[in-house]
């Protein structure tokens, strides 16, 4: 790959500035400082706060090297209106030798810290320090302190930026009057004005990056991401697909064949995904819904359109458990229809195997499966809908491994499923390149579930509410965090919890399930489960998604202050899938951090997947969200989700407009922003 504009550097250097991002001149230019230091006035010693980062001018009066109560090198330095203190614990021999001639030769000191109360009295320590000629100039602005990495100073960084800032192309991209119509300074104002900022400037705008420089340079990036998205979007249409159309008659069976009638939202989103397989483009689909919204009614109901159409359809399922259970739903409702439904799994037994590779290559229509369905030796027939269940759990090379099992020049359609509610802002921005229909609506008889927090020292009460609900003629999950014991988390383990239980509810039948069993161990503790031969089912987080058994009214989650909001939240929907009322308990031990607390605290008082996202954003930011991704979308380094959603929508409305009118500055844009880095999104 060649860069023309590459930073001119040493290899070294170079290799330390690529993992900052830092490859073009442009890099540089976007590499935007933290936060900014005050070197702009100098403040008499005496009149200098406690605590605030300050620039003092002083005289070395003194300078030695002390060893009580370790070794440090100690200066005394004074101004006309009081002495000050410096303290060095780690310090350089040249250090030493550098402030005993300035004592030595009369010169000043530029100081730039923060000054406390110390043990002789006012002191600086470690701070930073230069001798300067008696009249030299202060800058003219802010001092900019950037993002950087071991072996690239501050002062290094700045080296390189100045000059780019001189050599790049900072000229207006988009129209002058549309961005003061949107109050948007001219993007070379806001770059210079952030990297040197004059005193006047409202620090706490800077910092707080609420100033309309940074307004625009985080309008242009999101632009940015929009545009890449938004072309990677286009660029999949111009691929061809089979046509999926059919006349419906399969799904109308189905749907006359179900004990339930679809909400208002599957039938919605169902039309919404016919619509989609009717084109000769691919569909590339998102489908998110909370848990127990129904989204795999709505995938069987795609299926039997791809199979009217004489096309096969492929369900990928992350764990085998998973899968499982979306093959016997599956089959037992397309089955009567006369749909021939197979099962590939990895842990089939040889003969199996080669029968179901035979039966998807030949006759089965849909075929559901783990990753098993993308392996070499399957072959489909005519793959013409690929379905992902819990799609973040697989990485984009897995995704494309389907959709290569399509025919020749013709990739199937992709209907991607997630039960982690994606934010609606997250979505508009990271997501922008896929079609996303949203299950907002729980079937009817679905019971809300009572989510209590309880401390770990009343665990004897929690267990008696177990033996309760069992005594009921319910069933029970305790969830674990770990299989084995680990000194480092001091976590409960699901070997150790099950051995207690066992002792502790001796009259019951106690079962076990982690990903460490055998799938045949597996699946059969979970059929246990759901036929009602096991009362309590101690498990690690295997159960996480997708496992339904109605008759399950009380989830325990052990040390649930471990557990993330999206991993809490799918969990407890394991329970309140039948007619009963039921609760999830999450045991916590004390004490809790701040953030497990917020977690707790989120968790107790929401039910709505779509609201603890939300909530789950604020707290962590998109980088989880959007890592589920994997793929290229470009993270915003600048731009908040939720203080500029604004922005966002701002600059999907510019960017869609660049793309049909102006195709040329987008290509510029995406150029400033992303140069070479720019990625088609393929999965």
């Amino acid at each position: 790959m060649l860069v023309t504009d590459e930073i001119k550097a040493p290899p070294a250097i170079q290799a330390r500035l690529r993992k900052l991002g830092l490859v073009r001149r442009d890099d540089l230019v976007l590499h935007l400082p933290l936060r900014y230091e005050d070197e702009t006035r100098l403040t008499p010693i005496d009149d200098a706060p406690f605590g605030v980062p300050v620039q003092v001018k002083a005289e070395v009066l003194e300078v030695s090297v002390q060893f009580r109560p370790r070794r440090q090198l100690v200066a005394r330095v004074a101004d006309a209106s009081g002495e000050l203190v410096l303290r060095f614990v780690n310090f350089y021999g040249s250090q030493t030798r550098q402030l005993e001639k300035a004592r030595d030769d009369g010169r000043k000191l530029r100081l730039f810290g923060e000054i406390r109360e110390g043990f002789f009295g006012a002191e600086m320590v470690h701070p930073r320090y230069r001798p300067v000629a008696e009249n030299e100039a202060l800058p003219p602005s802010l001092t900019p302190v950037y993002p950087t990495t071991a072996g690239v100073s501050q002062n290094a960084l700045r080296k390189l930026i100045l000059p780019a800032l001189g050599a790049a192309d900072l000229g207006e991209l988009l129209d002058a009057n549309w961005c003061r119509e949107h109050r948007l300074p001219a993007f070379g104002d806001a770059v210079h004005l952030l990297h040197a900022p004059p005193p006047g400037v409202s620090e706490e705008s800077l910092q707080g990056r609420t100033h309309p420089a940074w307004r625009r340079i985080k309008f242009d990036e999101v632009l940015a991401q929009q545009l890449s998205l938004r072309r990677a979007y286009l660029a999949r249409r111009q691929k061809g697909a089979p046509r999926l159309s059919a006349s419906g008659e399969l799904a109308r069976q189905l749907r006359a064949a179900l004990p339930f009638a679809l909400t208002g939202a599957q039938a919605r989103v169902s039309a919404e995904i016919a619509a989609d397989m009717a084109q000769p483009y691919p569909m590339q689909r998102l489908l998110q819904g909370d848990v127990g919204s129904g989204k795999t009614i709505v995938a069987a109901l795609a299926a039997c359109q791809a199979i009217e159409a004489g096309y096969q359809a492929a369900f990928m399922a992350p764990t085998e458990i998973l899968a499982e259970q979306h093959y016997l739903k599956l089959r037992a409702w397309l089955e009567p229809l006369g749909i021939q439904v197979a099962w590939l799994t990895g842990s089939l037994k040889k003969a199996a195997k080669r029968a179901m590779l035979l039966q998807a290559a030949s006759s089965a229509q849909l075929i559901v499966g783990t990753h098993a369905l993308i392996q070499d030796s399957v072959d489909f027939a005519r793959l013409g809908l690929a379905i992902i269940d819990e799609q973040h759990r697989f990485g984009v090379a897995q995704r494309l491994e389907l959709r290569k099992k399509g025919e020749k020049n013709a990739p199937p359609h992709q209907l991607m499923m997630s039960a982690t509610p994606i934010p609606r802002t997250l979505a508009m921005s990271y997501y922008a390149d896929l079609d996303v229909s949203v299950l907002d609506e729980l079937p009817p008889g679905r019971r809300p579930i009572r989510t209590k927090l309880v401390s770990d020292v009343r665990r004897a009460e929690v267990i008696a509410r177990v033996r309760s609900a069992v005594a009921t003629g319910r069933q029970a999950y305790w969830v674990c965090p770990l299989i084995e014991e680990s000194e480092k988390l001091q976590l409960q383990t699901a070997l150790d919890t099950h051995a207690a239980l066992c002792a502790e509810l001796g009259e019951l039948r106690v079962g076990l399930v982690h990903g460490r069993l055998k799938s045949d161990e597996k699946a059969a503790a979970m059929a246990a489960f759901a036929a009602g031969e096991i009362d309590v089912l101690v498990a690690t987080t295997v159960i996480e998604v997708g496992v339904d058994v109605p008759n399950a009214s009380l989830m325990v989650i052990e040390h649930a202050e471990r557990f993330g909001l999206s991993q809490l939240h799918q969990l407890r929907g394991r329970v309140g899938r039948g007619a009963h009322d039921s609760v999830c308990v999450l045991l916590y031990q004390k004490p809790l951090s701040q953030a497990a607390r917020a977690r707790l605290k989120i968790i107790y008082e929401n039910t709505d997947g779509f609201e603890i996202a939300r909530q789950d954003l604020h707290l962590r930011g998109p980088g989880e969200f959007v890592g589920s991704r994997q793929s290229g979308v470009p993270l915003l380094r600048y731009a908040d989700l939720e203080l500029d959603i604004d922005l966002v929508e701002l600059a999907r409305a510019q960017a869609e407009y660049l793309l049909r009118h102006a195709p040329d500055v987008s290509g510029k844009h995406l150029k400033r922003w992303l140069g070479s880095r720019e990625e088609l999104l393929k999965a």
